[in-house]
């Protein structure tokens, strides 16, 4: 190779050096892909976390947002939606996203604090005005007479933990599993109307008329009593089951993106004193001691059971209960 050969093709090499050294482009939006009843908490929660951005780094930035069933959320991600992080209500549709697409960390329930949980909530009942139906207790809601409303445990982490709630509740009382699934069934054909997602089921309930007590997420619950008012009222039972809201960075696509900095940012905000603040204004329990003995008054004392103790963890509900021909499907009584 002669001189000018090895000048041409050092200059070369440079270029490329350079280019691939060269700063990407800071991005200017990220993808919250999200589940159903969480609209308005992350219409506020976006702004709050905007503004600390661009107050620590001068960069501006816009968060998007996608809602819809927390489990066809993961499905859609799975299919391809683009979602910088994912703030689902149930663990299992994080994991799917590792088993089935490597999109997420393997170790993902230990890469922020809580298992990557930054705020929890349990199901309750909203039941009609002076409640004609007497509902107080799970007992309640497997008399007959009674209409169910939920979401569809095939499609809504809401409507399944509905359902898991259902069962570990008589698990818990009963010690039998076959007691429990018989009670689980008693539940499921008592549901006069199985939603796609949260907030349809509420709107069946509170707009539409339809059944005497809705099963959902605290949360919602106060939250859709707050602005119906008396109409409605809340019922927290004495025992429910701890509904976690796990949330996860999609590494794959952030790596493609180049917004790993800002969408790890979004997740650990959550865990800041303002987001929780915010977060328990939406009548969620958040994990923040200060924050939430700030707001303890607004809820009920309850047995919380968890899937770890009472059911034997996520792996176990997963193969036991949501696989297909599992305890869900044996007992799902469609409508």
């Amino acid at each position: 190779m002669n001189r000018r050969s090895v000048a041409i093709l050092a200059i070369a090499l440079a270029a490329v050096t350079a280019t691939s050294g060269a700063t990407r482009a800071p991005v200017r939006e990220i993808l919250n892909v999200s589940y159903d009843v969480s609209r308005e908490t992350f219409a506020d929660i976006n702004p709050a976390f905007v503004a600390d951005w661009k107050k620590k780094t001068g960069q501006d930035i816009k968060v998007n947002q996608s809602h819809a069933g927390s489990s066809a959320q993961a499905r859609a991600v799975l299919e391809g939606l683009q979602a910088d992080v994912v703030t689902f209500n149930q663990v299992t549709d994080i994991q799917v996203l590792r088993d089935k697409g490597k999109l997420v960390a393997a170790d993902w329930r230990t890469k922020l604090p809580n298992r990557a949980s930054p705020y929890y909530s349990l199901p309750a009942f909203l039941v009609r005005a002076g409640n004609p139906k007497g509902i107080k207790t799970w007992d309640d809601l497997v008399k007959p007479g009674v209409g169910i409303v939920i979401p569809n445990p095939k499609t809504s982490g809401n409507g399944r933990y509905s359902y898991l709630a259902a069962y570990a509740y008589a698990l818990d009382k009963t010690k039998d599993p076959v007691k429990a699934k018989e009670f689980a069934r008693k539940f499921l054909a008592n549901v006069v109307v199985f939603d796609t997602g949260g907030r349809a089921a509420t709107t069946s309930f509170v707009e539409k008329g339809q059944g005497d007590v809705l099963i959902t997420f605290e949360a919602e619950a106060l939250g859709t009593a707050k602005e119906v008012g008396p109409k409605v009222q809340v019922v927290t039972p004495p025992v429910s089951l701890l509904a976690e809201f796990p949330v996860a960075v999609v590494d794959k696509v952030v790596d493609d993106r180049g917004s790993r900095a800002v969408s790890e940012a979004y997740l650990k905000y959550l865990y800041t004193p303002p987001a929780q603040t915010i977060l328990a204004r939406h009548f969620y329990r958040v994990s923040d001691r200060k924050v939430s003995a700030g707001f303890r008054q607004q809820f009920k004392p309850t047995k919380i059971l968890t899937v770890e103790a009472v059911l034997g963890g996520w792996d176990k509900v997963a193969k036991d209960h949501l696989a297909s021909g599992g305890i869900l499907d044996q007992v799902f009584v469609r409508k």
